[in-house]
């Protein structure tokens, strides 16, 4: 006879996430992030309470930035391990749903478990419900559908048994990898049920690593033997395999320059002979110069996204192009040859059948010409009355900190500024582009800290970011998790702004504060703010003061914030070329077709001009 065990479903729930190991033996979902409320209070509150000892959960202070807080463990983790949140029905719920699309689109682990309606329907509509008048089967939830993995509702306690299990295997396939959610009605939270006891034998999850298939494997192998100027563009999934070392030592055994997007940066160290720098839009010219002249560009675990890819520009007219990617459906975009497989294992086996085949020598001297670019950019400057540039800012950081430093970011003019100019060791680079949502930049330092405790984390984030999303920085506190905000107040939107006027063609309106229609121009004490919030919190008039903060901020066991004035002026990462010829790419941002503007009508003449050598493929 079968051993059970009665439970209510969510007391099985968390007793089952928490013999969910890896192959280290630690536990897959590291914990579970809550927000209580009315459909999760009751049922999962109450089993995370039961089983506290084993199983932890944190509070934070939104479900939004905590579930970021649990996206960047799972990136720090290199999707090893991961974090749940839960939500309770209605606006708890709905808040994790930008949070979802950010793993999805980043291919990153995260289980949501989501307050939801009764199943019984007795107290339809309960509080916070969301009635579809023509479907009797929607709730708010449904609106994870399109950002989720795998999506299921537990109508049923037995639902369970099969929900958790597909939940996690799609967590840890590195092809189908993303969010799950699981939908969790409210009545049957509380239900008892007999669980089979076996359900709950602790389980490991082991990561797949396929190998690529062998006509493939010969048809890209030949594409590369014929090529004389190929070029690398390495993108995520060469971090999250594990590839680093590998994707080194061939590209310096086949002589072949490698880009760097920015998911991939920090694959290779800087200081890499091979690493060319950036790709695309925020690119630097080493890179850029060597992907145009390329007569094969070679993906490693990348997307091709339009950063990259300077909007399908960037690649010469004859370049052929190649994708070594885990997933089929990345691996086949912009009409490249496939080579489907894990990213280790495949440049493992393509380097062994290219045997001792060398490109030509790549342009070393372009190579040191961009790093003397960047030093410029980044140099310590003479007045230091002046408010700074945010180059100078990073420079100040990059002199302060060590190479255990992890420099992260998510949106505004910082991430082109910093996959261009910060210089990282391996592994120093946690940028979340792939959504490029504001508001993740605090709470990703926090969950960047506890999935890489040993790392110096740096959180960059503009005036506008902190606005939008900050109230973990009490959490930090509270736990007790050091990082260091450096947070660059330019008194508005100035990458966008930048984007609106120059590469546009528009007028400034309603980006900058000066711009807006406000009464009065705001004075904004983020010091105090911060403060408030249990944070150190300091201003720095300069950037030598700057790098005298970050210096001390190592020794504090918690979050400190410090804000420097910086001046908006158009800098890389805006998707402008500029006139210098040191960075950037052309970005397609639609431009409009009339206007009673002439600088806007010569915009439109020049867009259509840019627009025209575009890789159609897809």
């Amino acid at each position: 006879m079968t051993k059970t065990v009665r439970l209510t479903a969510a007391q099985a729930m968390v007793r089952w996430l928490s013999v969910q190991m890896t192959e280290e033996g630690e536990r897959y979902i590291d914990g579970m992030w809550a927000i209580f409320g009315h459909g999760n209070v009751a049922g999962i509150g109450e089993a995370l309470h039961a089983y506290r000892d084993v199983f932890p959960t944190w509070r934070g202070q939104n479900e939004q930035t905590m579930a970021h807080a649990a996206i960047a463990f799972a990136k720090a983790q290199k999707r090893r391990r991961a974090m749940a949140v839960t939500s309770s029905i209605g606006p708890g719920s709905t808040n994790v749903v930008t949070a979802a699309a950010l793993a999805h689109v980043n291919r990153l682990p995260l289980l949501i478990v989501a307050g939801d309606v009764f199943a019984t329907r007795r107290p339809d509509p309960v509080l916070q419900q969301v009635e579809d008048f023509d479907d009797g089967t929607v709730s708010a939830n449904d609106c994870f559908r399109p950002v989720s993995r795998y999506f299921d509702r537990i109508t049923r306690p037995e639902h369970l048994l099969s929900a958790l299990p597909r939940a996690l295997r799609v967590m840890t396939d590195p092809a189908n990898c993303g969010p799950a959610v699981l939908a969790f009605c409210q009545d049957v939270q509380a239900e008892a049920y007999d669980f089979p006891e076996a359900f709950f034998a602790p389980r490991v999850w082991r990561t797949r690593r396929p190998a690529p298939d062998a006509g493939e494997l010969a048809r890209v192998a030949a594409m590369i033997r014929a090529a004389k100027r190929p070029v690398i563009i390495s993108g995520g999934g060469t971090i999250y395999s594990g590839a680093e070392e590998v994707l080194g030592d061939f590209a310096s055994r086949h002589r072949i320059p490698v880009a760097e997007t920015q998911a991939g940066k920090s694959g290779l160290a800087q200081g890499h002979p091979m690493n060319f720098g950036a790709s695309g839009v925020d690119g630097s010219a080493a890179a850029n110069t060597a992907s145009q002249g390329a007569d094969l560009v070679i993906g490693v675990g990348t997307r091709f996204q339009d950063f990259t890819t300077g909007s399908r520009t960037l690649f010469g007219e004859g370049a052929q192009l190649v994708s070594i990617n885990i997933h089929g459906y990345d691996a086949a975009k912009h009409g490249a040859e496939s080579l489907v497989g894990d990213a280790k294992v495949t440049l493992e086996a393509l380097s062994a059948a290219l045997g001792d085949y060398r490109a030509e020598t790549p342009d070393a001297g372009a190579r040191e010409d961009w790093l003397r670019a960047v030093d410029a950019h980044c140099a310590r400057p003479d007045d230091q009355a002046a408010k700074p540039t945010d180059g100078q800012v990073i420079g100040a950081v990059q002199r302060a900190t060590g190479a255990d430093a992890v420099a992260m970011c998510a949106a505004g003019t910082m991430p082109g500024a910093l996959k261009l100019l910060w210089q990282p060791s391996q592994g120093g680079y946690h940028m979340e582009y792939g959504y490029s949502c504001m508001g993740y930049e605090v709470a990703g330092a926090m969950g960047l800290k506890l999935g890489a405790p040993e790392r110096d984390v740096i959180c960059f984030v503009g005036d506008g970011s902190y606005m939008l999303a900050n109230s973990e920085l009490a959490t930090a506190v509270m736990r007790r998790i050091p990082f260091t905000v450096v947070l660059t107040d330019n008194r508005g939107y100035g990458c966008i702004n930048r984007l609106q006027t120059l590469g546009c063609g528009g007028e400034p309106f309603n980006n900058m504060y000066v711009d807006c229609n406000v009464e009065v121009q705001p004075e904004i004490d983020y010091v105090m703010h911060a403060a408030s919030m249990g944070a150190h919190a300091v201003k720095a008039a300069n950037t030598d003061q700057l790098e005298a903060e970050v210096k001390a901020a190592r020794s504090r066991n918690i979050p400190t914030v410090i804000v420097i004035e910086t001046v908006a002026k158009d800098f890389p990462g805006t998707g402008i070329e500029t006139s210098a010829g040191e960075h950037g790419f052309f970005w397609d941002v639609a431009v409009p077709q009339v206007s009673e503007r002439q600088k806007q009508r010569d915009r439109f003449e020049e867009y259509l001009g840019q627009i025209a050598s575009a890789r159609l493929l897809n």
